[in-house]
């Protein structure tokens, strides 16, 4: 047994001495250096030679080495969701270091090409990459990749919109499992990078991330919010997941003992979970979840997480706090052996103990950005892109001439999970290739803010950090004139006409010293707010607005008495009148009224309203790029319209393509599919939603939201699924065959085109409220005009199960189910029936013991934590209740109730407000974690059971016994 380090300064000795691999102190044959070996001989061997204090230091995303023992630095967390993007340095880890290889189409463009093998070798270029950058410098690039996100996108709004596949969690576990496979590799034992899945669980707000609580039923849970990470998990096509930074059920999931009990019962493989960055530390600091670092850093390492994610690149606070809770008993070395296990089964799979270094140690940085990387990146970006409406206008037909307008145009953005593009392909480069005669514009309006108080402009005084914007020309120069991008829900960047810099609040002053919105508060944001006498207020929308100890929450732009700018309350924001000094939306609707065609390139900006840490409340695209579409398209009725964002967003025109923000291929990928070289066969991978009908982004239940086009029954702008192309197509003969379905797809065009063929169902009759219809299959196939291909899915009964909540287990019901196969969730092209065998699901029977949160239906209530360390329960006050429906029940009630004031709970038959059966008084616990029995008498009954609140308490369960 290793003798544990308790002294600080002896740690430090240790951890200065071990910053840097030395030559090995010990012979290169021990077993732990033999590949021939078991890993699990491996590991044990390792771990006998490791002292505590090294065994401690392993358990940080920053691994020292250990040069007696020839081990070298780690760390963890290279960022990898859509190219090999960024990482921190050993001795600089609060500055991001940028990647320059392969950036691929943002994660929703991957799953819109709704091709899993296409992914994979997405994936595979991407893990081939981190490993030439590895190669390079392996102190920087470490092999653990944080990729891919596999956050169901249950809502567009969410800032992280752009790092998710889909609100389908079929798809997305299809799309996550290719790109993780991809990374890993083909060798059975040996990883080419490890892929941890982002983030665990129920993760798709950014508005007070790290307070905010996700309420899941168990149903909801298991059907929707695991399945992704399941599929992926059990298909090894992972080694880790991430705890995300949100709460589920009252618990945050930083010690949601999941990451033990539940995700690891998934595969068979040794899993290595992470933390994300300051996770732990949230705990006590935030959410105030525990009273000290040593309570909190147990609880996070005993619920499965292996890995903190804190203090740059500094594990001394970690083992400071570890060695704490091991000297007060909160977790023993058995605890630090099993997590360190799993640190180092993982680096072992990786290569680092090989002598050679295992077989992707080969691979060089000649793969970075190499051509073949290239012609992947261009065929994913051109399969990505949606088709989502078409007058005719597409294909472009050999036009002479052509005007390519739009604030994306010619310029190509990156998001912040991305790397520097080596190089850009814009739309109007990509159009060049193909029209001898281009024009070009960026249709913004170039304006003036004149102050109406001094009559004098808003105008740059230079580049430099400390050159502020001042109140100082009397008549419009170029350093007093702006292009205005307005990107999305009104949210601008303005460009200064004199110096090309944006205009930037930097922390109450007002400067132009940035080129691209950037950093983490993205200071580059203003709104243009017109008021009813046609003057200006100019909202400034910059991230750290939001943050608390900034202290103004809804700044404006302001002038002070000695005439400076600067950031102040409403109350005190200047008026301004917006004088257009030149119209660029006038200019490019004249260049289309001139061209055979027009190509207007809109979008938003990756960085601007919304991102990480930032929700969107707003998806209608700005009304300076609406009002270009609209001057142009009458202008030219020829016009097409390239949308490029991140998220859904609501923009009308006739000829509408759609793309993501696609990377360095942008503009081949808009070209090829624009001038017909590919037929366009990309798909949605959510609903788009129209404006005005979603509910509160915090509301994680589906079934009642009506959220994705699982529940959804309104009629969206566009469905799931949806995506037009050149040719059209024929299905013929569905039939469901046994474990099968198959139908027949003909091209019934004139061009060879691809289709995906999507494969639904819908549960005619069920105990349980059903979806709409579900995904259960797709395949994207080409087809040659006139050629037909049959199509056939897998059908497995297994496959229909649900979550019967009120058994606490899978089931098959015995039902019909429509079978429903077309080209999107709301274009069914062939349907028929299939009678599937199975068990009914019996009368609910409350007399035995029955978890509160097994409810059938609720209002009100919050679903809140048992205890800090596992279980869920019902938390209710006034009015709110629970339900359980289709039950049986006896007299004598008996309930596990905790209050700290004490309450009631009134038995009802049929409705909150029906016949009372009995009441139940619950005597105040002395606080929410602790739990008494409390009894009562009611009357027996059949029926719909409700079980309303009365002032504050938590139900854990119920049993109503005869």
């Amino acid at each position: 047994m290793s003798r544990r380090l308790r002294t600080p300064a002896v740690l430090a000795l240790v951890l200065a001495a071990s910053l840097l691999a030395a030559p090995p102190a010990t012979a290169d044959d021990l077993p732990f250096r033999n590949p021939a070996l078991p890993v699990e001989q491996r590991v044990s061997d390792l771990l006998g030679r490791l002292t505590l204090a090294e065994k401690l230091t392993l358990l940080h995303q920053s691994q020292p080495a250990v040069p007696r023992l020839g081990i070298p630095y780690h760390k963890n967390g290279t960022e990898a969701l859509h190219g090999i993007a960024w990482s921190n340095d050993l001795n600089d880890n609060w500055n991001q270091k940028l990647a320059a290889g392969t950036v691929f189409p943002q994660a929703v463009g991957l799953a819109s090409t709704w091709d899993p093998e296409l992914i994979r070798k997405v994936g595979s270029a991407v893990g081939d990459e981190t490993r030439g950058y590895n190669a390079q410098n392996p102190a920087l690039w470490g092999l653990q990749v944080w990729a891919p996100v596999v956050d169901p996108l249950r809502d567009p709004r969410a800032g992280r919109n752009e790092e998710g596949y889909s609100e389908d969690p079929l798809l997305t576990g299809a799309m996550a499992t290719a790109y993780g496979k991809g990374l890993q590799g083909d060798d059975p034992f040996y990883l080419k990078t490890a892929p941890v899945l982002k983030h665990y669980l129920a993760y798709n707000n950014e508005t007070n991330r790290s307070l905010t609580s996700a309420n899941l039923t168990p149903k909801l849970k298991r059907e929707y919010y695991e399945q992704a990470f399941r599929t992926a998990v059990k298909a090894d096509a992972a080694t880790g997941v991430m705890a995300s930074y949100n709460l589920v059920n009252g618990r945050p999931n930083h010690v949601n003992p999941d990451l033990n009990e539940v995700v690891r019962s998934w595969t068979d493989r040794t899993l290595y979970n992470v933390s994300d960055a300051w996770g732990p530390h949230a705990l006590t600091d935030v959410e105030k979840y525990f009273d000290d670092k040593p309570e909190a850093f147990a609880a996070v390492l005993k619920s499965g997480q292996d890995s903190f994610t804190i203090d740059g690149s500094d594990s001394g606070p970690l083992v400071t706090h570890l060695t704490a809770a091991l000297d007060r008993g909160l977790i023993t070395e058995a605890d630090v052996d099993r997590a360190v296990g799993h640190a180092l089964t993982i680096r072992f799979r990786l290569g680092h103990f090989d002598p050679d270094g295992g077989p992707y140690k080969k691979i060089t940085a000649d793969v970075i950005d190499s051509p073949a990387h290239r012609r992947l990146n261009r065929e994913t970006a051109a399969k990505a892109a949606v088709l989502l409406r078409n007058s005719g206008t597409l294909p472009l037909r050999s036009p002479t001439s052509a005007a390519v307008v739009g604030p994306l145009a010619d310029r190509l953005h990156s998001d912040w999970y991305a790397g520097r593009m080596p190089y850009e392909v814009t739309p109007l480069d990509g159009i060049k290739e193909r029209v001898s005669d281009v024009t070009t514009g960026t249709g913004l309006e170039r304006v003036a803010f004149r102050h109406l108080d001094s009559g004098r402009y808003i105008t740059a005084t230079g580049t430099g950090p400390d050159d502020n914007a001042a109140l100082t020309d009397t008549a419009p120069t170029a350093a007093s004139q702006w292009d205005v991008t307005d990107w999305v829900a009104g949210v601008s960047t303005l460009r200064n006409a004199g110096n090309g810099k944006l205009l930037g609040g930097d922390w109450r002053s007002l400067d132009t010293d940035d080129d691209e919105p950037s950093g983490w508060y993205v200071q580059q944001q203003f709104a243009l707010e017109r008021q009813a006498d046609g003057s200006h207020l100019i909202r400034y929308a910059g991230f750290e607005n939001a943050e608390g100890w900034y202290g103004l929450p809804d700044p404006y732009v302001t002038v002070t008495a000695d005439g400076a700018l600067g950031l102040a309350p409403k109350a005190q924001a200047a008026r301004f009148a917006k004088e257009v000094v030149s119209d660029g939306i006038a200019a490019a609707a004249e260049q289309a009224r001139k061209a055979d065609v027009a190509v207007v390139v809109v979008g938003s900006h990756p960085w601007v309203h919304g991102r990480e840490v930032h929700d969107r409340d707003d998806l209608r695209l700005g009304d300076g790029q609406r009002r270009l579409i609209e001057a142009v398209r009458e202008a030219n009725p020829d016009t097409v319209v390239v949308l490029e964002t991140s998220y859904p967003v609501i923009v009308d025109a006739p000829t509408l393509l759609w793309t993501t923000h696609a990377g360095s291929e942008t503009g081949h990928a808009v070209a090829d599919v624009l001038f017909g070289d590919v037929n366009p066969a990309g798909r949605l991978t959510q609903t788009w939603y129209g404006a005005d009908e979603l509910p509160s982004i915090l509301d994680y239940d589906l079934v009642k939201t009506g959220m994705t086009y699982l529940y959804h029954r309104g009629d969206p702008l566009y469905s799931f699924g949806h995506g037009l192309s050149y040719t059209t197509f024929g299905y013929q003969d569905l039939r469901v065959r046994g474990d099968q379905v198959s139908v027949r797809v003909t091209n019934t065009g004139k061009v060879p085109g691809e289709e995906v063929v999507q494969l639904y169902t819908h549960q005619q009759r069920s105990r349980f409220r059903q979806p709409v219809k579900q995904l259960r299959g797709f395949r994207r196939i080409a087809l040659a005009p006139g050629e037909s291909k049959t199509v056939t899915f897998p059908f497995r009964r297994d496959d229909l199960a649900v979550w019967d909540h009120t058994r606490g287990r899978w089931v098959v019901e015995a039902a019909t189910h429509d079978v429903l196969v077309g080209s999107a969730s709301d274009r069914i092209r062939a349907r028929t029936t299939a009678r599937i065998a199975g068990e009914t699901v019996p009368v609910r029977d409350l007399t035995r013991t029955t978890r509160a949160m097994d409810f059938d239906d609720y209002s009100g209530v919050e679903f809140a934590d048992e205890n800090k360390v596992r279980g869920d329960v019902v938390a209710g006050s006034a009015g709110d209740w629970i339900a359980f429906t289709g039950a049986s029940w006896g007299s004598r009630l008996t309930a596990s109730v905790s209050s700290a004031g004490g309450g009631s709970v009134e038995l009802r038959r049929d409705s909150p407000a029906g016949p009372l059966l009995g009441t139940l008084r619950a005597p105040a616990t002395g606080g929410v974690y602790q739990w008494v029995t409390a009894k009562a008498a009611a009357q027996a009954g059949q029926g719909d059971l409700y079980l309303v609140f009365k002032g504050d308490l938590r139900l854990r369960d119920v049993t109503l016994a005869r």
